[in-house]
C-alpha cells in the first residue's frame, strides 16, 4: 500500500512508519523539516518511505502526492502538555490541528485519485473529563478547551465522507512507550521522586505505543472500522495506580506526591490536563476484534522497561 503521513517525525509517527517499513508498504513522509525527517528515516534504512517537505498550512506541490495513495494518516499536532496556556499557545494548538486538517482535507478534495480512508488524528480529550462517568464512541463531546478543540479538529475532518473517502477519526489516549509521557515522568521516579499527581484519583487512560500502532494500521486495512475510535487500553487506571505500577516497574519507591496547588501554579490551566482524566474505554476496537496485547498497564510497563 501507498501510505501518506503527517507528523511522521513525533513519537508515534516513527514507530509507525517503522512497522509500515517492516509491513513492505511505500510510506511518502509529509514533513515541514524534511531534513529533519531525511535525516531520522535514511534510505538505507527504509527504502520504502519518499519525504516530502510541505506546508501544512497551505495546499502547494506537496498536495499531489496523495492522489493514488491507499491512506492518509494525519497525526499531526503541537504537544499539549508541560507548557502554560497562554492565548498563544492555545491557537497554536488549535491550529496545528484544526487548520492543517482543512488543508489535508482540500488536497485530498482536489486529488485525481484520491485514497481509500483517512486516519484523522483525535484525543480522549473530546469528551471533557469526569471522576466517576465512563465514556466509550457514543458518549456525547465534553465542553472544556480540549474538548471542543478536538471537536473542531474532527469536524474539520467529517468532510472527506462526501469525496467517498472513509474517515477514521483515532480518539487516542495517554500513549505509553520509551519516550513521550514515559520520558517525562521517568528521571523524577529514577530519583525516588515520584508519586500520585494532586488526589490521585483521576482517571489515567492509556495505551502502549506498540497497540496504537497496531491499531492504526488495523483501521487502514479495515474497511468495516469507521467514524470514531478510541485508542485507548480496555483496563484504564487512576493516576495513583498508575504511579504504584510504574515505581514497581523500575524498582523506585514513588512516595512524593505532587500538589494540585503546586501544577496549577506551574502549569495553569493546563494543570487539567495532569488533575483531571476520563475513564474511556475501547469499545468500536473491541466490537471490530481489535486484540491488544498489552490490554493492562501492569504488561504494558513490564514490556517497556524489560
Amino acid at each position: 500500500m501507498k501510505i501518506v503521513v503527517t507528523g511522521a517525525t513525533g513519537f508515534v509517527g516513527t514507530k509507525l512508519v517503522e512497522r509500515l517499513q517492516a509491513l513492505g508498504d511505500r510510506i511518502v513522509v509529509l514533513a515541514r523539516d524534511a531534513q529533519k525527517a531525511t535525516n531520522q528515516f535514511p534510505q538505507a534504512s527504509f527504502p520504502n518511505v519518499e519525504v516530502v517537505g510541505y506546508n501544512p498550512f497551505e495546499l502547494g506541490d506537496w498536495a499531489k502526492v496523495i492522489s493514488g495513495s491507499d491512506a492518509v494518516v494525519n497525526l499531526a499536532g503541537e504537544p499539549l502538555a508541560g507548557v502554560r496556556w497562554t492565548d498563544k499557545r492555545k491557537q497554536e494548538i488549535r491550529d496545528s490541528r484544526v487548520l492543517t486538517t482543512k488543508v489535508l482535507v482540500e488536497a485530498i478534495a482536489q486529488a485525481e485519485v484520491k485514497p481509500q480512508v483517512l486516519i484523522s488524528g483525535s484525543a480522549i480529550g473530546y469528551y471533557g473529563t469526569s471522576p466517576n462517568k465512563t465514556f466509550d464512541e457514543y458518549s456525547d463531546a465534553g465542553n472544556d478547551f480540549l474538548a471542543n478543540i478536538c471537536k473542531y479538529w474532527e469536524d474539520t475532518a467529517e468532510s472527506v465522507k462526501g469525496l467517498g473517502v472513509r474517515l477514521v477519526k483515532l480518539r487516542t489516549g495517554i500513549v505509553l512507550g520509551m519516550g513521550g509521557a514515559i520520558a517525562k515522568m521517568l528521571p523524577i521516579f529514577q530519583v525516588g521522586g515520584g508519586g500520585k499527581l494532586g488526589s490521585g484519583k483521576q482517571w489515567f487512560s492509556w495505551i502502549h505505543l506498540d497497540d496504537l500502532v497496531a491499531l492504526i494500521i488495523y483501521a487502514i486495512k479495515n474497511p468495516d472500522v469507521t467514524g470514531a475510535i478510541n485508542a485507548t487500553a480496555p483496563n484504564p487506571v487512576t493516576n495513583a495506580e498508575f504511579t504504584v505500577s510504574l515505581a514497581k516497574a523500575i524498582k523506585r519507591p514513588a512516595f512524593v506526591p505532587v500538589p494540585a496547588a503546586a501544577l496549577i501554579l506551574l502549569f495553569g490551566e493546563a494543570a487539567t490536563v495532569l488533575l483531571d482524566g476520563q475513564r474511556v474505554v475501547p469499545h468500536k476496537a473491541q466490537i471490530n476484534k481489535f486484540t491488544f496485547q498489552y490490554p493492562d498497564i501492569d504488561s504494558a510497563l513490564t514490556q517497556i522497561f524489560s
